[in-house]
């Protein structure tokens, strides 16, 4: 019997990490009588007097944000990480613990609180890609700043404490271990094939046309082959560009209209705010060249079957290694048939 990625239980690997995940896509059939989200319909005001983000409000510690008109970032007022933490290391026995020390950024993409990037018109998703190309450079210019993450957590599902739509940014003292394991990879293959691997990997997809969401001349919206979440989603740029900075005008414009349809395609999936976390991967800023390195953005939501039945990560996903049902080209096949405009706006 020949096997069949659609039909059997099969691993996938990942080509970025060197993990594995295990896809069983014959589970997808079966009934589910577990947990099920709540769905929320209320819908948020373009202003709200109690929220922290919010132009013109003050906030938990006393700050007032300025009338703000497009983006607006601040340091963030219950940071993770600090500035002032002593670098040391401390060793007692098999304990060891070492300080880390880095600044975390609140970026707001917009001053309407009801906005998320969905909604959003595509020039002012370009402005929070500026945005994030400046806080990048700033950011990554600091001495002892050796890596910038660019993330997003939306919905109350992902634990988002705020509705308004925003993004955040740490920096840090030490490279976090999912860029070391994809730094490793990408330069590995580099030293042997003197090209990158993930440009690489996106021309095999570019030929076979089988995980593609949507693609122009600069950029490329895709489910990875090796995707854990239901419907993650990778964005990448054509071109060789080793960080967000590096992006010409028109791979911006290309950026922000392909982030729109992908979160569009995700709202209107099952008809609702889509959850999920975003981050960006790209060069660490502490000082190496790493020529290697092809930036890319990855969209990890837990939706899985409805609006109201969230995937979670346990059990074997916790204990072995990620296991997903549905496969990634089943996922695509359904993103794929979605309208390209929102459903509110129908």
């Amino acid at each position: 019997m020949k096997l069949d990625i659609n039909e059997h239980p099969h691993k996938r690997y990942n080509i970025l990490t060197g993990e594995w995940v295990l896809v069983s896509p014959h589970r997808t059939k079966r009934p589910w009588q577990g947990k099920q989200e709540k769905i929320n319909l209320e819908r948020q005001p373009s202003y709200d007097e109690t929220c922290y983000l919010c132009p013109g409000n003050t906030r938990a510690n006393g700050l007032t944000n300025p009338k703000y008109e497009s983006t607006y970032s601040f340091t963030n007022d219950f940071s993770a990480l600090l500035s002032d933490t002593p670098l040391e290391t401390i060793e007692d026995g098999l304990l060891q613990a070492r300080g880390e020390s880095g600044l975390c950024k609140v970026v707001c993409f917009s001053p309407d609180h009801s906005l998320t990037l969905p909604l959003m018109e595509t020039a002012a998703i370009e402005n929070v890609i500026t945005l994030w190309q400046k806080e990048y450079k700033t950011l990554g210019i600091i001495e002892g700043i050796n890596h910038v993450q660019i993330f997003e957590n939306k919905g109350a599902t992902m634990g988002c404490s705020n509705p308004h739509p925003h993004g955040q940014i740490w920096s840090q003292s030490s490279i976090p271990e999912e860029v070391v394991k994809k730094t490793a990879h990408q330069k590995k293959y580099w030293q042997t094939n003197n090209k990158s691997l993930l440009g690489t990997y996106l021309e095999q997809e570019v030929k076979k046309q089988e995980r593609i969401l949507f693609e122009d001349d600069y950029f490329i919206a895709l489910i990875p082959y090796w995707a854990v979440w239901p419907y993650e989603v990778m964005i990448a740029p054509k071109r060789h560009v080793q960080h967000i900075g590096n992006l010409s005008k028109q791979e911006k414009t290309s950026f922000a209209k392909i982030i729109k349809q992908v979160t569009i395609s995700y709202d209107n999936l099952f008809e609702t705010s889509f959850p999920y976390s975003m981050g960006i991967h790209q060069a660490p800023t502490d000082g190496n060249n790493y020529e290697e390195w092809h930036f890319h953005m990855s969209f990890y939501p837990p939706l899985l079957r409805s609006a109201t039945v969230k995937k979670f990560m346990v059990g074997y996903e916790m204990f072995a290694n990620p296991q997903r049902d549905i496969t990634a080209e089943q996922a695509v096949e359904k993103l794929r048939k979605l309208p390209t405009t929102h459903y509110l706006k129908v």
